[in-house]
């Protein structure tokens, strides 16, 4: 599932992988909170770690400035 769309805006999903990210967590909990497929929430997580709108620290992943101005 596409995160960024072509013109530079986010999905509502992506949106929302967002919100939950002003803690670090792993993609397992972003998965159990989003109640989304834990295999769409890893590739979402991997495209936007690819944009730079999240950073991965060990196994969990937390929203960056950049992500914070899509919001």
């Amino acid at each position: 599932m596409a995160c960024v769309n072509p013109d530079g805006t986010l999905s509502p999903s992506a949106k929302g992988v967002l919100a939950i990210l002003n803690q670090a967590l792993t993609a397992e909990d972003v998965s159990a909170k989003l109640n989304q497929p834990l295999f769409k929430v890893r590739a979402s997580l991997r495209e936007m770690t690819d944009a730079g709108l999240i950073k991965s620290e060990g196994d969990k992943y937390i929203i960056t400035e950049i992500g914070r101005g899509k919001l």
